[in-house]
């Protein structure tokens, strides 16, 4: 019976080892951060000082706290952060470890309260790296360009110096300043795999989006799930292709787990690669927290006759940036021109100009376009053609330039080029617009194509508008010598308006007619419309018209 107890005991206490052996290992706080796993290492600590087990790993309340703030930093939960650290400074928990004020100043940066950032950096009287770094990054937010310099000339060769130096390039859009250092860091420190990003973002910057994505994908073969690269990778291919592509890419993030419109940037540039689709829901939110935003937000604005709306979100900008001068161009131009107000004209004069005649935009795309768009707007068309022609090539299917560039053509009687140009709008919005029309009537008179001209007439619903076209088509017709469709438009504007001057036109363009019927220059079939409009004609001069005309076709 003992020997049966003492078997049946060692057993139990085998099965015991053996269930223990198969029972899966908690991970240790280390194993988190080793994975920068930090969710599961913030879910671990906070688990554990709710519970009271502090271990060796934590040493205590204190060092809990520590690693509950960086676990926190380095997931975004800034506000999170900022309590932890607020607490440790209370001095409730024992002596606070003298580097928390400056790890609250990191925090307080991330949330954009850099005045408190730097009144917390400043409590700490013992100069670091660190300090400078974030007083360094600071200034910048704050404007201080003389603390700026101070603290610049303080940084080290150290990796972590050159990294801020370069990140600030790169805020203050010297991304070539900023690339240079990148890529020297990256020669130096070829397992450092961030860095292709980093670079990447540069050459993202510079419009080398196939440099970019070739960079990148170094850093896309270890980490495929990087929810930065791969956001990177669809803004290039939104650069390249279009919205469509770039949501494409997205996808790939929600294959592996991401939850999308749980990150700000990521539903930022969704309403950007949807080509604006809930950009009122989306983008008012973010304009405190991501800078295109509120220029997006602008553009949105501006695709959808918002003039005002997008004004007011841009009157207290001071532009910084090409693109900010860009659209403060835009904005002002549009509402020059819809509200006649010269002196938003002359702003929007000054803005393209700035960029199309700075050193680092002269020769870009956009540098370009802005010079031709002041041009434009101080009617030096010839000088608009001779920039808008230089980036013919890349705008091919750009409504907004074949729009531009057709109305400038025109405007010098380049009338062959600019009707091919204003062919190739495909807006539909664009295409109705009056300013759209005329041109394009103006030009298929010039090019000898009158029918076409009566036809964009034909499709127009009665209006003011529709009167002025009549005059354009009346007169440009007259002008060249197509006098059947001269005389149509004086007939149709002399029943709608009985004015002696549209008799006289008409009597003119039916005259016109007459003459190219009889030098062989027009179809005999032209005289049955002429005499078809006299019916419609009350003046006593008609009937002397009508008979020579009958006695020529008599005798013919």
């Amino acid at each position: 019976m003992m020997m049966s107890r003492g078997t049946r005991k060692q057993s139990v206490v085998g099965g015991r080892r053996s269930s223990t052996k198969s029972a899966p290992k908690v991970p240790s706080l280390q194993d988190f951060l080793g994975k920068r796993d930090f969710t599961g290492a913030l879910a671990l600590l906070e688990f554990k000082r709710r519970n009271g087990g502090d271990d060796e790993e934590t040493e205590g309340e204190v060092q809990t706290l520590m690693w509950i703030g960086y676990c926190a930093f380095h997931l975004g939960k800034y506000e999170r952060a900022q309590e932890v650290y607020t607490e440790l400074m209370t001095g409730n928990h024992g002596k606070c470890p003298p580097e928390v004020p400056l790890y609250l100043a990191c925090v307080y940066y991330y949330m954009q309260m850099y005045s408190e950032a730097q009144d917390a950096a400043a409590e700490i009287s013992k100069d670091s790296a660190l300090k400078n770094r974030v007083l360094f990054h600071v200034c910048h937010k704050l404007g201080d360009e003389h603390k700026l310099m101070q603290h610049h000339q303080k940084l080290s060769d150290t990796n972590e110096d050159q990294l801020s130096l370069a990140a600030i390039h790169y805020l203050r859009g010297h991304f070539q300043e900023a690339t240079d250092i990148y890529k020297r860091l990256l020669l130096e420190n070829r397992e450092d795999l961030a860095l292709n990003v980093y670079v990447a973002m540069c050459y993202y910057k510079l419009d080398y989006y196939d440099v970019s994505l070739e960079i990148l994908a170094v850093y896309l073969q270890t980490y495929p799930d990087s929810a930065v690269a791969i956001n990177l990778k669809a803004c290039n291919h939104f650069r390249l292709y279009n919205g469509k592509a770039a949501e494409a890419e997205l996808k790939v993030l929600a294959e592996h787990g991401h939850v999308l419109q749980a990150n700000d940037l990521i539903r930022h540039n969704m309403v950007v690669f949807s080509n604006g689709d809930q950009a009122l829901q989306v983008l008012p939110s973010l304009l405190d927290f991501i800078p295109e935003a509120r220029l997006n937000l602008v553009i949105y604005y501006l695709r959808n006759d918002g003039v005002e709306e997008a004004d007011n979100l841009l009157k207290d900008l001071e532009p910084s940036t090409p693109q900010e001068y860009i659209l403060k161009g835009v904005v002002n131009a549009c509402m020059g021109q819809s509200m006649g107000m010269k002196e938003n004209l002359k702003n929007a004069q000054k803005f393209f100009q700035l960029v199309g005649a700075s050193a680092s935009e002269c020769d870009t795309i956009p540098g370009r376009q802005c010079m031709a768009s002041c041009f434009f707007l101080l009617k030096q068309f010839e000088d608009v053609n001779i920039y808008l022609n230089s980036i013919k090539q890349y705008m091919y299917a750009d409504d907004d330039f074949n729009w531009n560039y057709g109305i400038s053509l025109a405007a010098t009687g380049n009338y062959k080029r600019a009707e091919e140009a204003l062919l190739l709008v495909q807006n539909e919005a664009y295409k109705a617009e009056y300013c759209y029309i005329s041109w394009l009537a103006r030009c298929y008179i010039m090019n000898n194509n009158p029918r076409n001209a009566w036809e964009l007439y034909l499709k127009m619903d009665t209006s003011n508008e529709s009167f002025n076209l009549l005059q354009l088509i009346a007169n440009d017709c007259y002008r060249m010598g197509s006098f059947l469709y001269a005389a149509k438009a004086f007939d149709v504007l002399e029943r709608l308006d009985p004015d002696p001057e549209y008799w006289e036109g008409k009597r003119g363009a039916f005259a016109g007619v007459f003459q190219a019927v009889v030098a062989g220059k027009a179809a005999k079939e032209d005289l049955r419309d002429v005499l078809a409009m006299v019916k419609h004609t009350g003046n006593p001069q008609v009937e002397y018209m009508t008979r020579v005309i009958r006695k020529w076709a008599k005798e013919a």
